[in-house]
């Protein structure tokens, strides 16, 4: 049906149903006809009323109960009575008529703008715009686009201002969500040196640097993870890192204990505090030995604890002059979707082919584990500087949708950045 039409049907029907309510009001105090037969009635009923009287005074004459003298007296007085009765009833009505009348034009026009009136104050006449009843579209997640044009505004704010911490702190969230990672590390420090009690800014500060170090999160990066604890003890990024430091360590119940604080601060509807309880109930299994690296006779374990994927690397022959003795390799897992790696190894770029594994030994984030994916995207870098972050000068290969649990996955280095 046609909105506009829609809305012209509503009124048309509210404007019948007011109608209809005053014709029940108005009909009886407007109507001359019911007034005239009511009254018409009733001095019939009167003059009944008389004449049976004076049959009566008649009958009590001719009986010798009244004299002559008297029954004219009670005539006369009969006949009075009927007169000023009909003349009350010709009076009266008329006023009570007119009374009505008034009482009607009134209510004719106090019903309905009352109706619309109570409608607008406490109905939904916004309703009626079909606009109104369209639900609003989906909030769509920031595009590249969208986070390069942040970056523009942040990057001319800080030229603008340089000391102008928030600016450079919106930068440097910006490069994180690029994964740019040394300009993010830079702009948080920046951040950091004028926003010195934002436990946020140092905390994504050691994310970037960690992740420059291949994943690593002991030294420079856990400095800065305490300091931002000491200014905010609930710092969800702080706690992460923090996890993920003692994991890495193998300390799993200080790795225990810093997830039961991060899951506190999560409601537990989201799907990351999910991934956040498993990830606690591997450390504390691993901390009371039942963990795979605490047994003294090691057994397979279940399919659903760890998660393996082994596979061979290779360079196109064309590539391997550009690798130098002193070159690193990075393995990197990724979701599917994107994202912050899922899981980081590194090593010496040696020999090729190269064998590889991966499991949740290797993640990035305990509450983030490669078990928890169903596919994920391999990048193999073989860098110049020994950082995780593509340079210029470096050389990669990538294959999307491995499945978790895969072998044999071939890996085939051959672009260069």
């Amino acid at each position: 049906m046609n909105p506009s039409w829609s809305v012209s049907l509503f009124w048309i029907v509210a404007a019948l149903f007011v109608l209809a309510a005053m014709a029940f009001v108005l009909f009886p105090l407007l109507s001359r006809k019911k007034s005239a037969r009511v009254n018409a009635d009733r001095r019939a009923v009167n003059i009944a009323v008389c004449r049976d009287q004076l049959q009566e005074m008649e009958a009590d004459r001719a009986n010798g109960l009244l004299s002559d003298e008297q029954f004219e007296v009670a005539k006369v007085e009969l006949e009075n009575r009927l007169a000023e009765d009909a003349l009350g009833q010709e009076n009266v009505p008329q006023a009570v008529h007119a009374g009505s009348r008034a009482l009607g034009y009134v209510i004719a026009v106090v019903l309905p703008v009352s109706a619309f009136g109570l409608y607008y104050l406490s109905g939904s006449p916004a309703l009626l715009n079909p606009a109104a009843v369209t639900p609003p579209p989906v909030e769509a997640m920031p595009s590249g686009h969208d986070i390069e044009k942040m970056i523009a505004q942040a990057e001319a704010k800080v030229k603008a201002d340089p000391a102008d911490g928030e600016s450079w702190a919106m930068l440097g969230r910006g490069y994180a969500a690029m994964q740019r990672w040394p300009e993010a590390w830079k702009a948080y420090q920046f951040a950091a040196d004028r926003l010195p009690e934002d436990a946020s800014l140092l905390s994504g500060q050691a994310e970037a640097l960690a992740v420059i170090k291949g994943g690593a999160l002991q030294g420079e990066p856990m400095k800065l993870v305490e300091k931002a604890l000491v200014i905010d003890p609930n710092d969800l990024k702080s706690l992460e890192l923090a996890a993920a430091s003692a994991y890495q360590a193998k300390n799993y119940a200080q790795a225990a204990v810093f997830l039961k604080r991060l899951a506190e601060q999560l409601p537990p509807s989201d799907p990351y505090s999910q991934k956040v309880k498993a990830a606690l109930a591997r450390a504390e299994q691993l901390a009371q030995g039942g963990g795979l690296d605490n047994l003294s006779q090691p057994t397979a374990p279940p399919p659903s604890t760890v998660a393996l994927i082994r596979g061979r690397i290779d360079v196109a022959a064309a590539l391997k002059t550009r690798i130098g003795a002193k070159d690193t390799i990075f393995l990197i897992a990724r979701a599917a979707e994107g994202g912050p790696p899922v899981a980081v190894v590194r090593g010496p770029a040696a020999r090729f082919p190269m064998d590889f594994e991966l499991s949740d030994s290797a993640a990035m984030i305990p509450g983030d584990l490669l078990s928890q994916h169903k596919q994920v995207t391999l990048v193999a870098r073989i860098s110049k500087s020994g950082m995780a972050q593509a340079q210029p000068g470096d050389i990669e290969g990538s294959v999307a949708a491995v499945k978790v649990g895969a072998q044999g996955v071939h890996l085939v280095i051959d672009k260069a950045i």
